[in-house]
């Protein structure tokens, strides 16, 4: 399987966190996790992610999106990208999943996300984000 998702990072170095449907029957159950999905026949991880973030929360206008890392398991092959945007939460309209809310360093540390995202936002933090010293602690 192929995955595509994304990192958004707003002007306060906060992440976007989308909190996934409580479904028994969908792999990691009400935890925090980025947002995108998969990519489906034809599609590229870009193509995928913008279907993506259009289906589950009306966003079509990222513009230009960056490849952070493409990270690849026995089960996946997971392609994150990143952008930083500011979004009004409030005019989100979500599709999926149950809320999203902008999380800092010091929360993602303290929140077990899905897919293992915790390593690869720390690892995110400390290739990327530029004043990631202010977050160590």
């Amino acid at each position: 399987m192929i995955g595509a998702g994304i990192i958004l990072l707003n002007s306060n170095n906060e992440v976007l966190l989308l909190l996934r449907d409580n479904k028994i029957e969908i792999p990691f159950p009400n935890m925090w996790d980025i947002p995108g999905g998969k990519v489906e026949e034809g599609e590229s991880p870009e193509q995928a992610l913008r279907r993506e973030m259009m289906e589950e929360m009306s966003i079509n206008n990222l513009g230009e999106i960056k490849l952070f890392k493409i990270i690849a398991s026995e089960n996946i092959t997971d392609n994150i990208f990143w952008k930083r945007l500011d979004i009004n939460l409030a005019e989100i309209s979500l599709n999926e999943g149950q809320t999203i809310e902008y999380f800092d360093f010091a929360r993602i540390r303290k929140t077990k996300l899905a897919f293992n995202y915790n390593d690869v936002l720390e690892s995110f933090y400390s290739e990327i984000v530029k004043d990631f010293s202010s977050f160590k602690s």
